[in-house]
């Protein structure tokens, strides 16, 4: 019997290859090279990243999901993933994404910019490059809506207790991505809100 590949494939494999296996490989030579405790592959205080993890998912789920909403209202369109199936693989492909996006812009650029130069520059460093490097891709109302995740991860990683981490940062971003697109307006479909 064959499995039908979701739709989202076209995309996903030419974004795997052209974005984030290049991140994937900075932030691996960086780690490699010189092994930073600032990039934040420790995984900290487990208790409290996952605390914060635990709390800010569902929150940045349910925010993304409906600012996509009423960006989807303003537009008059909404991108759905073709079925149920295709929602869980766009899923995984954000279960890969949102850790190595964090990797780079909270890790590599937050991190490394607050060594050198102070937390709260990091914090700005890596939060506005986030948000400003969805522009290459997105208008203007979709990449300024990123700044509600870039901005509560970059704090979370500057302020959360114990040493640098990606753990809790990663998991919130995955979140907040499935709710933005994939699984969340495919519940905004199912749901009939759209």
């Amino acid at each position: 019997m064959l499995t039908r590949i979701p739709d989202s494939w076209a995309w996903m494999a030419p974004d795997l290859l052209r974005r984030l296996l290049p991140f994937g490989l900075l932030v691996a030579v960086v780690e490699i090279g010189w092994r930073p405790p600032w990039l934040g592959l420790s995984p900290g205080r487990v208790g409290a990243q996952l605390v914060f993890a635990l709390i800010a998912a569902p929150l940045l789920f349910a925010a993304a999901t409906l600012v996509q909403l009423r960006l989807a209202r303003r537009r008059g369109a909404l991108s759905v993933p073709a079925g149920g199936g295709d929602a869980w693989f766009q899923a995984g492909f954000y279960a890969v994404n949102g850790p190595i996006e964090e990797a780079l812009f909270r890790g590599l650029i937050q991190g490394g910019i607050a060594i050198a130069f102070g937390a709260p520059l990091g914090f700005i460093a890596g939060t506005a490059t986030y948000v400003l490097y969805h522009r290459l891709g997105w208008p203007w109302a979709e990449t300024l809506a990123t700044a509600l995740l870039g901005i509560p991860v970059g704090l979370a990683f500057w302020l959360l207790p114990g040493p640098p981490s990606l753990l809790g940062v990663s998991l919130v971003h995955i979140a907040a991505t499935c709710g933005f697109l994939g699984p969340g307006p495919y519940l905004l479909k199912k749901l009939g809100f759209v």
